[in-house]
């Protein structure tokens, strides 16, 4: 078997990492709102702007100057090559601009994300805002940091209007997808809020802030998961299956296996309940809670 990392193995991973991120931070920064042309991507409304083209060469150059054997994933461009080196299974994951459809309209809400993944699971998570500066980074059993130290949000008690939550879904999911409207509708009725910000990367960075209370993502992107997913649960948030299982934010199988419940401990348990409550069982004998089931 092979043996668990240490935290301080991916110190100087990390540094790589934020560094990357800063740096393309501060060419979307120079550019944002005017200098940068766009087009759309796919068909389901998704753009991308040169920015994040510019952005990401700058990322995956970084990363290939400093670890030239690794696997790198990039959001546009792909898989760059690189197996990881030999026997580690290492792959860098890089979303160069979270949050495209919002600089295209010209709202200020977008970050840079970075992971880097052992054996598919996630060991460290840079995020990095350009417009404020500020930068988030975690390590699988180092905890979660920012600019001014540790991420350690205190419990609160719950409000009487409900918690504040976020909300993502996938590109590939239909707008009239049944399953989506009856969970976001239930979402919305329960919530003082429901955050749609066209940016998980954001949405993560707020809940390991402590500035909401959950967050439900339902068929995520694979790009994204990871590096805000280990910034969160290093922070102390928990996070889950939609059906209240073990949640590993993994990047590999299919986008069925990238839904999920993240909240506060002294949330959680309410909002696992009204996620099942508005969740569609499948057929079968009925399972607990607890039961632990895999995710890649």
């Amino acid at each position: 078997m092979r043996p668990t990392p240490r935290p301080s193995d991916f110190a100087a991973e990390c540094r790589t990492a934020v560094a990357a991120a800063e740096a393309a931070g501060a060419l979307l920064r120079a550019r944002f709102p005017d200098g940068f042309a766009a087009r759309p991507k796919g068909a389901l409304g998704d753009v991308v702007t040169d920015l994040d083209l510019l952005a990401e060469t700058m990322v995956v150059d970084r990363i290939r100057a400093d670890y030239p054997h690794d696997r790198v994933l990039a959001e546009e461009s792909g898989d760059s090559g690189g197996e990881g080196g030999p026997g580690r299974g290492r792959t860098w994951l890089v979303d160069p601009l979270d949050g495209s459809n919002n600089v295209v309209i010209g709202l200020p809400v977008y970050v840079v994300g970075i992971a880097l993944c052992v054996e598919g699971a996630p060991v460290v998570g840079v995020v990095h805002d350009p417009v404020t500066g500020r930068t988030w980074s975690a390590r699988r059993g180092a905890g979660a940091r920012g600019p001014a130290g540790p991420l350690a949000p205190a419990p609160r008690p719950p409000s009487p209007a409900g918690p504040l939550l976020a909300w993502t879904q996938g590109h590939a999911v239909r707008r009239d997808d049944p399953a989506v409207r009856v969970l976001r509708h239930a979402l919305e009725l329960r919530s003082r809020r429901l955050l749609q910000l066209w940016a998980p990367l954001v949405a993560w960075a707020m809940l390991a802030r402590g500035d909401i209370d959950g967050f439900v993502g339902y068929r995520a992107e694979a790009i994204d998961l990871p590096a805000g997913a280990l910034l969160a649960r290093e922070a102390g948030v928990v996070l889950r299956g939609l059906d209240g299982a073990e949640f590993t934010a993994g990047f590999t199988g299919p986008d069925t296996d990238r839904s999920f419940v993240a909240g506060r401990p002294e949330i959680l348990p309410a909002l696992l309940d009204l996620v099942s409550a508005a969740t569609p069982r499948p057929a079968g004998p009925p399972h607990s809670r607890t039961t632990p089931r895999t995710t890649s």
